[in-house]
């Protein structure tokens, strides 16, 4: 695979996981802004030209390509919500009892901490809400069209189609990445300053790693599941609640 300017860096990252952690070395976006050409998402053409070269680089170095993109739908859901779901839950209340101690004992000094504090209960409140709706509504269904394909009859749709929920959920994924960009941004790309304490860099390396699970959570969804869910639910001739 030949990956050029004009190659969708959704579609890499799909292709080739791997391509992700050159992607997030250059600071671009694969997950909630992945639906745009790699051309259009760097500044110069020198960034342009060394992008292009890791990512080749990359590509052809003989290794496997993503493997999420070869499972069925209804595994694939089933892995996000046992992998990236659980994750979420497991860390929220982590990192919210590392960032109210930072906020105490450094708030006065680094009052970034206050808002990124603040930043992350949105996001933590946000997401919650957010696998609830996936969990109750959009992956049950998903189920329900592999078994429904399986037994050779059309599932019931209780959303007229499935690319209403499934809009919905790319919308809070762009929001929730902007909230986590703007806390990488407060800290500096996570970055400890000179007075932190062993919290605080336990707290900023829990965020980060917090980020990128949300990444991978997001790209799995937004660029492999969604859309091979939608083309799937255009196999049958839906019938309608």
């Amino acid at each position: 695979m030949t990956i050029t300017k004009e190659s969708n860096i959704g579609e890499v990252v799909t292709k080739d996981y791997r391509t992700a952690e050159i992607f997030a070395n250059f600071k671009l976006d694969f997950c909630c802004n992945g639906n745009r050409s790699i051309e259009s998402a760097v500044n110069t053409e020198e960034e342009l030209t060394a992008l292009l070269k890791a990512l080749n680089g990359l590509a052809n170095d003989g290794n496997s390509a993503d493997e999420y993109n070869e499972w069925p739908i209804d595994q694939l859901a089933n892995y996000i919500e046992r992998k990236h779901h659980s994750f979420v839950r497991s860390r929220i209340p982590l990192i919210q009892q590392y960032l109210d101690k930072l906020s105490k004992v450094h708030g006065k000094a680094h009052p970034e901490l206050i808002e990124i504090k603040g930043l992350f209960n949105e996001c933590a409140h946000a997401l919650t809400d957010h696998m609830h709706k996936e969990e109750v509504v959009l992956f049950p269904f998903i189920r329900e069209m592999i078994v429904a394909k399986a037994h050779g009859r059309n599932p019931i749709v209780p959303f007229g189609t499935i690319e209403n929920p499934v809009r919905m959920m790319m919308h809070e994924h762009e929001l929730e990445g902007e909230r986590l960009r703007k806390i990488a941004m407060l800290s500096n790309n996570y970055s400890l300053p000179e007075d932190g304490c062993n919290t605080y860099h336990v707290g900023l390396s829990s965020l980060k790693a917090f980020e990128e699970d949300l990444h991978k959570h997001i790209h799995l969804e937004n660029n492999i599941l969604f859309p091979k869910a939608i083309e799937f639910q255009k196999s049958f001739e839906m019938q309608h609640s």
